[in-house]
């Protein structure tokens, strides 16, 4: 490992999935609770996810959203990926002199909106100032707290060959149009954030039933990142099919321009469920019966077991390729 720190350790990928595992987890171990979003916690009487994420995205307002929208939504996804009702958050900022008092209170405005989408509640945080220079504006730490009900626990043991895997709707929406509003395209495009909260969707997949062997949202190292992560955790190996993965032309494009792989671009609002292939069309029908999931769509499989597990990506001429985590970086700081 690098003996210094670097933006790449940030991105997600290859050198973040290190520093995570050489750094914190030896040092404050908690290996197991490293595999989901959130560490899932046995209470007397109860069954608890708890999570934290800090947001520095640069710019803090893009199209569609903002800073504060971003730190809600994906505060709430980590729980609810993790199986739980999410209930409270905290809120601690970290604001650069001269920020305008309008922009911050936009974002606040923003962070109480997307809280009140899904019904958790904003309860504590922490303000402090830095000298001019010393931030980019404004930083923010959310985190959260939820229940897992009885019967809500995941289990990623049970993932079997055959399983399908699911994405409700298009990828690298967020990775797009934050290279939008940082004028890094050449193009102008007012392709929006997919930045929400998804506990509604995934109140609605557990409502029709669905058996939810694991489910994770995709953000910063996208795709692909996400499903190697699975693959690696629970050792299983997943084959993608490449024509399956919906993308909106604004990526297929912007990728296209820069030699970007939209695998591996930020999302804000996508969840990827495995699920029993018996319970594929009741997932699908759940998802699409609402808006953040009308372009839900079965994208590969679960196609083996293998101790260290493999993500495989099937191009359009049959062909298959590995496909292992970032090394380097696409874009910077985009959450």
């Amino acid at each position: 490992m690098a003996r210094h720190i670097s933006i790449e350790h940030g991105e997600g990928g290859e050198m973040t999935h290190e520093l995570i595992r050489d750094l914190f987890v030896k040092y404050f171990g908690h290996a197991e609770e490293a595999k989901f979003d959130a560490a899932v916690l046995d209470l007397p009487g109860s069954r608890i996810a708890f999570t934290t994420d800090t947001f520095t995205v640069k710019p803090p307002f893009f199209s569609g959203g903002n800073i504060g929208k971003l730190a809600v939504a994906g505060t709430v996804n980590d729980l609810a990926v993790s199986g739980a009702e999410p209930l409270y958050l905290s809120a601690g900022f970290v604001l650069e002199e001269g920020l305008s008092f309008d922009d911050l209170e936009r974002i606040v405005a923003s962070m109480a909106e997307e809280a009140s989408k899904t019904g958790v509640r904003i309860i504590t945080g922490d303000t402090k100032v830095v000298e001019k220079g010393s931030a980019d504006k404004i930083f923010i730490n959310t985190s959260g707290v939820g229940v897992v009900h009885p019967g809500w626990e995941l289990h990623p043991e049970d993932i079997e060959e055959g399983d399908v895997v699911i994405v409700n709707g298009t990828i690298g929406d967020h990775g797009v149009a934050i290279l939008a509003a940082r004028g890094e395209l050449g193009v102008a495009t007012d392709l929006p954030t997919d930045s929400t909260s998804l506990y509604p969707l995934i109140r609605a997949v557990r409502d029709a039933g669905v058996r939810i062997r694991v489910m994770r949202d995709p953000t910063r190292g996208g795709l692909a990142t996400t499903l190697v992560e699975i693959t690696e955790d629970f050792g299983v190996i997943v084959e993608l099919d490449q024509e399956a993965i919906p993308l909106k032309p604004e990526v297929e494009g912007a990728c296209e321009i820069l030699g970007l792989d939209p695998l591996f671009l930020a999302n804000e609002g996508k969840v990827v469920f495995i699920v029993p292939e018996a319970d594929a069309e009741k997932a699908l029908a759940a998802m699409r019966a609402r808006e953040e999931g009308r372009d839900a769509t079965i994208i590969g499989r679960v196609v083996g077991r293998s101790e260290e597990g493999k993500l495989l990506l099937r191009s359009p001429v049959g062909s298959r390729r590995r496909i292992f985590r970032l090394l380097g970086m696409q874009l910077p700081r985009i959450c």
